[in-house]
């Protein structure tokens, strides 16, 4: 009896999560293809210099009992309680640390807490007349709100209402998708903003007064709100190098640098993918039982070839996608400071909302994990940027690009230039898939890749949803156990990520 084979697209989050379950749960064989040469997707970690960069900062929590124990399964939480704060003695690096959240807004020169607090530092720095009209303003909207909602504008004013939505919302999120709220469709809203109000911020205010908790499981507590999380010693990059070793081990196949570039059908199932070396240049045709795509639903369409119909071909050359570009930053100190003593703030990562600037967001990556910091007397930082590919930012070169960002970090006083030793970047194209362009017609393309009945689409690419990695995990997982069960519906796959635990009660 021959073996059954799977090939799955891309060595990602979701790719690799569903090569592990197939290697633990099934006798069915992974093929995994990877277009780069690195593991993880853009969970991947970085090493320059022996300054590791998390791109994008990943957090390691979830509301799923089933992730939380497979990311501690491949790497056990340290046991020593100093991980919060610092370095401790290790008898392995293969260990998830405990860190403490805090990302803030650097906005009108001044920091306020992310997402949004009711606390007296809020209050302050807005003043009492910008207070009120927010107040006003939010009332307004619960009482009137917008229905039903067309865009991302009307799902943030019925949320948080027209006044604080123009204060924090509006031009962070232009800066981010290049577009402007009102042109966006609310389901990007429903993803990343998952249950979050002003009603739950006030009862997160008064249960932390009186009621403190210390657990990283915090199920109860809305993502954005979680002030604990898991995070591997070197980077999420380690998980995923660790979790590619594990698999090639039980005996799945790992290929770096081989891009599916084309398929073959019969009917409503795949037989073959054609799969270009790009070392090589050679093209080789593989078969397989099972196929798994965690690329770009774009490219997907595109190698499908002729089957595919030509509605389903108009929606996705119309699909949008939002870039990346990271710049690495070693200094000798930061200019802001928590106070005259200490030398580096607590931040993991601060949202910049400052106008003037195209900088998005700043990662501070001593505070993500100290050993991703060679010299704990330098302070290691990532830049980053949002764009598209060819559009002016993108289009810069890596010198300009530096030099350009340092002098937007410098402009609004957060370093000095003089501080600055050293510097890379990182570009990442296809980072976001977004809410705007023919996603209003995705479901013509989820219609059609559903009747193929042995491919799967997963993640976050895969399934052109902006999915943190747990749920693109989740993806994969569901999947393989459709495999397992010979459930012929995809319905399940599509609903991780949408169910009502994830929303606004």
């Amino acid at each position: 009896m021959s073996v059954k084979t799977a090939v799955i697209i891309g060595a990602g989050p979701a790719g690799l999560t569903a090569a592990y379950e197939l290697v633990n749960r099934t006798q069915i064989k992974p093929i995994i293809f990877e277009m780069t040469g690195d593991i993880g997707g853009i969970s991947k970690t970085v090493n320059y210099k022996g300054n590791r960069i998390d791109i994008g900062g990943h957090r390691f929590f979830s509301k799923s009992d089933q992730v939380m124990k497979w990311w501690q399964n491949i790497l056990p939480i340290e046991k020593s309680a100093e991980n919060i704060n610092g370095p401790s003695v290790q008898k392995t690096d293969q260990v998830m640390l405990v860190r403490k959240r805090l990302s803030r807004i650097f906005f009108l020169k001044k920091f306020f807490n992310y997402p949004i607090s009711l606390n007296f530092n809020t209050l302050s720095n807005l003043g009492w007349v910008r207070v009120a009209k927010i107040g006003f303003s939010y009332f307004k909207a619960r009482l009137l709100p917008i229905k039903p909602e067309k865009s991302l504008e009307d799902f943030f004013i019925n949320r948080f209402g027209r006044e604080l939505y123009l204060t924090f919302f509006k031009d962070y999120t232009q800066k981010v998708w290049g577009q402007p709220c009102e042109r966006i469709k609310p389901e990007w809203g429903a993803q990343r903003v998952k249950g979050l109000s002003i009603s739950k911020a006030i009862f997160h205010f008064l249960n932390n007064i009186f009621l403190k908790s210390s657990s990283v499981n915090q199920k109860k507590t809305e993502t954005s709100l979680i002030e604990q999380f898991l995070y591997p010693k070197f980077g999420p990059g380690q998980l995923w190098q660790t979790v590619a070793k594990i698999i090639e081990q039980k005996g799945g196949e790992l290929h770096l640098k081989h891009r599916v570039v084309g398929f073959k059908n019969q009917g409503n199932r795949i037989t073959a993918v054609e799969v270009l070396d790009e070392t090589t240049g050679q093209r080789v045709t593989y078969a397989a039982d099972y196929f798994f795509s965690s690329m770009p639903v774009k490219d997907l369409i595109e190698f499908l070839g002729d089957s595919v119909p030509p509605a389903v071909i108009e929606v996705a050359r119309g699909l949008v996608y939002r870039d990346f570009i990271t710049v690495g930053l070693l200094l000798k100190q930061l200019k802001i400071k928590n106070g005259a003593s200490d030398n580096l703030i607590a931040d993991n990562w601060i949202y910049i909302q400052e106008r003037e600037v195209k900088l998005g967001r700043l990662q501070i990556f001593n505070n993500w994990s100290p050993y991703l910091v060679k010299d704990q007397n330098t302070v290691w930082i990532g830049l980053e940027y949002f764009c598209n590919e060819g559009d002016e930012l993108w289009s810069k070169g890596d010198s300009e690009f530096i030099d350009f960002a340092i002098n937007e970090l410098a402009q609004i006083g957060i370093i000095d230039k003089a501080d600055v030793s050293d510097s890379t970047i990182i570009r990442m194209p296809k980072t976001y898939p977004a809410y705007f362009g023919t996603y209003d017609q995705f479901g013509i393309i989820r219609e059609f890749t559903d009747q193929i009945e042995n491919l799967f689409l997963i993640g976050r690419n895969g399934m052109h949803r902006y999915n943190n990695q747990d749920h693109s995990m989740l993806t994969a997982m569901t999947a393989v156990g459709n495999v397992i069960n010979n459930i012929k519906t995809k319905d399940n796959i599509w609903s991780v990520n949408t169910e009502q635990d994830y929303h606004e009660s």
